[in-house]
This record gives structure tokens, sequence and C-alpha cells, in this order.
């Protein structure tokens, strides 16, 4: 017998998914899976095939994120790229891809705004910076240059959640000064601080 939905299953987690980040963003975590069930066109019955409870979906819906993520990285790190600091050069274009992007942005930090109410959330989340922290140290990059370029990608990746739109030729300038950094091992010992002497003691 056909599904009515016409859906495959991966199609319809994916809408389940897509439903669940639009209502917890609206109404926080006191929103209903029959809410988010109807926002994706799905049976209660569906949404519990895919997810048994609230709380399993509210992992997934917070995993999926972080993959999400990590998968823009992996897009934006170019393969033919052989240098230290390749995937923090995936990491510097995904973030700034976005740093125009005013509206998608506050949606996603409300998302996320959100989703952090949920320990289990925060938990994940701690460990995927902890998974990002390895990784990028892993790169080959010194630690004092690959703290200058991912703090700047951060910053301007949130930048429009403030207000301050990052204009596209500007994020485009900016890509490209931060890609130069890690590729130019010349500017590397210019990047480090003059030790103060109470730094030494």
């Amino acid at each position: 017998m056909a599904r009515k939905s016409g859906r495959t299953p991966e199609e319809t987690r994916r809408a389940l998914l897509d439903a669940a980040a639009t209502v917890i963003r609206d109404r926080g975590m006191a929103a209903s899976l029959d809410e988010i069930a109807r926002v994706a066109a799905v049976s209660k019955g569906g949404l519990l095939y895919h997810f048994a409870t609230k709380d399993d979906l509210v992992r997934a819906l917070a995993q999926d994120m972080l993959e999400a993520f990590r998968a823009q990285v992996a897009a934006a790190a170019d393969p033919a790229d052989t240098a230290p600091g390749r995937l923090t050069r995936g990491y510097v274009r995904a973030c700034l891809a976005s740093a125009h992007e005013e509206a998608a942005l506050r949606e996603a930090v409300a998302l996320v705004a959100r989703l952090h109410s949920f320990p289990e959330v925060a938990d994940l989340a701690r460990d995927d910076t902890r998974r990002w922290t390895e990784d990028l140290r892993a790169d080959g990059l010194p630690d004092h240059v690959l703290a200058l370029v991912v703090a700047a990608a951060d910053g301007a990746g949130i930048a429009p959640l403030w207000g301050g739109v990052v204009p596209s030729v500007e994020a485009r300038m900016l890509e490209r000064q931060l890609l130069h950094l890690t590729l130019d091992r010349r500017l590397w010992p210019h990047l480090l601080p003059e030790v103060e002497e109470s730094d030494q003691r």
C-alpha cells in the first residue's frame, strides 16, 4: 500500500525536524508534538514512529543543527588544498558565507537559545565545541594564529545578531584576509604579542 504522503522516510524525518525548528523557535519548549506534526503535515503516529518522545525529537534537532554546520565546513574546505590549516579555511568560509544573512541568523540564534534550555542539548553543544577545538588544533596551524582566525570568523558570523550586518563585499575581503593569515607563514611571528613583564610572573 502506498504512503499517503508520498514521502520517503528520510523526507518525513526531514519535514519533522524542519517543523520542530519552526515551532520550537516560535513557541519554545512548550511546543507540543501535535503542533509539530501538524506543521510537518504528518500524523501524530507518523511523528512517534520517527521520534518516540519529545526529548528524542529535541535531541535529534540539536544534533542535526550541529551536523549541518560541520557539513557546511567540510563542503567549504577545498579538496585540492593540502597545506596546514585546510579545515580552518573551510571553517572561515562557512562562518562568513552567512555573515550578511541577518534574518536567517536571528532565527537560528533564537532556536539555539530555546534548545539550550534543554540540559542534554547543552551537553551536546559542549561536546561539539570540544570536538571542534580538537579538530582545529590538529589542523596544523600555530595556536596563536588559529585563535585569531577562528575568533574573527566567529565574530563576523554572528555580527548580524547585533545589527552589525557585514556587507557581502566586506565579508569576502575579510575572508581573503583570514585565509591569507593561515597560509603566509611569514606573518605568523608578527601575530604574537610582545610579552609584558607582568605576563612573565
